[in-house]
């Protein structure tokens, strides 16, 4: 089992910056393969970022590439997301999640472990 929390989400303006942190809790956190995922009201959650379990890969959302990137420290058992150059069509709930080394990063169906979630709002 594993526990995620998330934070870091607040209000800022267009152009600016956040950084999202989720810490886990539970075995083995090096052992999973570790995703950001958002969703808009109205809108259904999408992929935004992954990272494998050694951050031997990442993957990225087009609509993120360039500005957003993810990172992890297995040690502290936590994946970040660095969010630059924030746009308003960015606003929305983060979500971290975890899954095994199943390979489809970009299905949220293939996360079992999902974390409550960190509101982002980008006013322009």
């Amino acid at each position: 089992q594993l526990q995620l929390v998330e934070s870091g989400g607040r209000l800022v303006q267009a152009g600016g910056s956040l950084r999202l942190s989720c810490a886990a809790s539970g075995r083995a956190f090096s052992s999973y393969d570790m995703g950001w995922f958002r969703q808009a009201p109205g809108k259904e959650r999408e992929f935004v970022a992954a990272i494998n379990w050694n951050s031997g890969s990442r993957y990225y959302a087009d609509s993120v590439k360039g500005r957003f990137t993810i990172s992890r420290d297995n040690a502290k058992k936590s994946v970040y997301l660095q969010m630059n150059s924030l746009k308003p069509e960015d606003t929305a709930v983060y979500y971290c999640a975890a899954k095994i080394n199943t390979g489809d990063y970009y299905d949220k169906s293939k996360y079992p472990y999902w974390g409550q979630g960190t509101q982002v709002t980008v006013s322009s």
